[in-house]
């Protein structure tokens, strides 16, 4: 198996990507907006997913958190808030707020065990700040560390309740950056006291199944590479000071934070220690590309793995969508 996690061109697999993809044994697959049309067409890309891996655990990720990241949208399914509907309510109802995450996050869990998505990026752990980039504040649970980790414990228990996996992002922290990096490499000045701020939410869910670094250098622990591509800061802030030992994949490596080619940047996030490189945009020449690159995923690795995909082993799905989102719009409506 190679620790990477590929994207797909459209709403079936074409040939080729069958037979790479059956040849290669990627860790898993993202889908996008370009993959998604219709339950039974989401469901069919999926089922075919786990018929070419041969596995019923296999990692099928989509980037569903509400508001402007959505891939699955109306009128097909239900529209999602973001994370800050949930920090107001906080303002004035901390145990609604942590409610309403919770039962927010279990109606999306439920739309996409439906669908057979099996992962979710999602929550937010980022806290922000006064000069934090757009990107980050339209999607963020707050700018208060504690409420932002209470809220992603609460997003994670839905997520499970439904069979659905939760990854806590951006790691150690993208509160500070000013910039998007979708487009641009942030540099963060912060100091190390500072930053303490930023590791607390991800400290407080260090044992959550899965993790995301972020693209961002942060002066104060290595000046010279992005979180992605630093030992250092995977080591010794994420593994070590933060104290998370689930399964860690990068940002996509297609972001213009990073520099190089795709196989470059690929073998450098493993070297630096991440488990699983995600690479969104199924090129298939970049592709290639990166599977040469990376040997057979580690043995510490795929036990992580294995760790957060048995955390939804068995689980039956719970709860009502419409209820919860019932529920869920009531508790909002008090703001």
């Amino acid at each position: 198996m190679k620790p990477v996690i590929f994207g797909l061109s459209g709403l079936t697999l074409t040939p080729d990507e069958r037979a790479f993809f059956r040849a290669v044994e990627p860790a898993g697959y993202i889908l996008f907006k370009r993959n998604i049309a219709d339950r039974s067409q989401v469901r069919a890309l999926t089922d075919s997913l786990r018929a070419v891996s041969g596995r019923a655990d296999l990692p099928i990720l989509i980037d569903q958190e509400g508001g402007r990241v959505a891939r699955m949208r109306a009128p097909k399914w239900p529209e999602f808030p973001a994370g800050p509907a949930f920090d107001a309510l906080y303002d004035i109802a901390p145990i609604s707020a942590i409610e309403a995450a919770k039962v927010n996050a279990q109606a999306i869990g439920l739309m996409l065990a439906e669908v057979g998505i099996t992962v979710d990026c999602l929550p937010l752990l980022d806290v922000a700040q006064p000069d934090t980039t757009e990107a980050i504040t339209s999607r963020a649970l707050g700018s208060e560390p504690l409420r932002v980790a209470a809220m992603g414990r609460a997003i994670l228990d839905g997520l499970q309740a439904a069979g659905v996996v939760g990854v806590v992002k951006h790691m150690p922290g993208h509160g500070r950056a000013r910039v998007d990096t979708h487009y641009h490499l942030p540099t963060v000045t912060a100091t190390d006291a500072e930053l303490a701020v930023d590791l607390q939410p991800f400290a407080s869910l260090r044992h959550a199944p899965m993790g995301m670094t972020s693209h961002i250098v942060f002066e104060a622990w290595d000046r010279d590479r992005p979180a992605t591509l630093s030992p250092i800061v995977i080591e010794e802030i994420i593994r070590k000071r933060i104290g998370f030992d689930g399964l860690l994949m990068t940002d996509d490596i297609d972001m213009k934070a990073l520099s190089g080619s795709a196989g470059d940047k690929a073998a450098g996030a493993i070297a630096a220690g991440c488990d699983l490189v995600l690479d969104c945009w199924a090129r298939m020449d970049e592709m290639i590309d990166i599977a040469g690159r990376l040997g057979e995923m580690a043995a510490v690795s795929r036990d992580r793995l294995d760790r957060a995909m048995a955390t939804v082993a068995g689980v039956v799905p719970e709860g009502d969508m419409a209820a919860l989102i019932a529920k869920r719009d009531a508790l909002l409506a008090l703001v």
